[in-house]
Formats: structure tokens, C-alpha cells, sequence
């Protein structure tokens, strides 16, 4: 009989998804996760089979954990809501900038294949929250368009928070983008 677990799923998920988000999938090592978690590999392999299950398990916690869904259900439905998600989804969780998913994006064709869909699902799960509230405020541009429009800017902060991390400057950007959109 094997020695019991001495470490939760869940734990080495949160520890182990900082690493990843920093170095990016290719660039993390086998070390880098064990002194993390403070899991050896015998343990991470039989709880994840492999270093990319175990990427893609943390993709899939970050993608259910994350607050942007709750940011946008808030009633009422409306610009409002896409402000404060744009403002506050990519801040600096876990102290790392940006959006763990937008951040994988970089590297797709270096990730597991299913890294692909799981990505691709959060973003159709996220243009649907997009879209009621862009309905709800009725604007005179096509919808699907502006909903790709706030995805594609929402993307491009997310990265620029890498590079810099001056919220007072993605906050007047947003502002700005904001003003666009109630035009539109």
C-alpha cells in the first residue's frame, strides 16, 4: 500500500499556477514546480500524469476561479459592468499582470493541443457575458462586433500589463475606450 498524500489538488493548482504564469508553459521546469508546490515529481505525476496536464489543470482552475464572470453578471447589465471587468480582471492576482489565459495565448503552439479548446472556451464563455450587456445598452453598432472589439481590447491590456504595470495609465485608456463604446 502507498504512502497517503501529504498535499491537496487544489494547493499544488495554486501554487503551481503562478509558476506557469510567469515563465509561460515551455520556460517552466519539472524543478521550478516541485520547489513551488514543495511536491516532488513522483507526487506531481501521480496526481497530473505530466507537466502539461498539470498546465492545463491549472488553466482550467484559473478559468473557473476567476472573478470576471461575477464582475459580469452585476445587475444592471450595461457599460458599467465591462468597465469594472476591464479594470479589474487583469489585476495583478497570484502577483503576476495581466490574464493567465491571454498570457497563454503567446505560446499556443508550444502548449498541449487541448490548451487550444480550453482557451477558446473561455473566450466563447466571455464574449456570451459580453454580449448581455452589450444588448442591454442597445447601441447602434453591431453587437457580435463590438462584443470582439471589447475581447480584442481586453486582450491587448492584459498584455500591456507585462510590460507595464501602471494601473493609473490602463485606467485611462480604459476610460477612453469606455467613451468610445458609449458612442458606438
Amino acid at each position: 500500500m502507498g504512502r497517503p498524500r501529504k498535499f491537496s489538488r487544489e494547493g499544488v493548482l495554486q501554487k503551481a499556477l503562478p509558476v506557469f504564469w510567469k515563465y509561460g508553459f515551455a520556460r517552466t521546469t519539472l524543478p521550478d514546480l516541485e520547489q513551488a508546490t514543495g511536491v516532488n515529481k513522483s507526487g506531481l505525476y501521480a496526481e497530473f500524469e505530466s507537466k502539461e496536464a498539470l498546465f492545463l489543470a491549472c488553466l482550467r482552475h484559473y478559468l473557473d476561479t476567476r472573478n470576471g464572470g461575477a464582475l459580469l453578471l452585476a445587475e444592471p447589465l450595461g457599460w458599467e459592468n465591462i468597465r469594472r471587468f476591464l479594470e479589474e480582471a487583469p489585476s495583478c492576482a497570484f502577483d503576476q499582470r495581466g490574464c493567465f489565459s491571454v498570457n497563454s495565448m503567446r505560446e499556443l503552439d508550444g502548449l498541449p493541443a487541448e490548451a487550444r479548446k480550453v482557451i477558446a472556451d473561455g473566450r466563447a464563455k466571455l464574449n456570451q457575458l459580453l454580449r448581455v450587456n452589450v444588448v442591454s445598452e442597445k447601441p447602434k453598432m453591431d453587437v457580435n462586433s463590438l462584443c470582439e472589439l471589447i475581447s480584442a481590447f481586453f486582450s491587448g491590456i492584459c498584455i500591456e500589463a507585462n510590460l507595464n504595470p501602471d494601473r493609473k495609465r490602463a485606467r485611462r485608456k480604459i476610460r477612453d475606450f469606455m467613451q468610445m463604446l458609449r458612442a458606438a
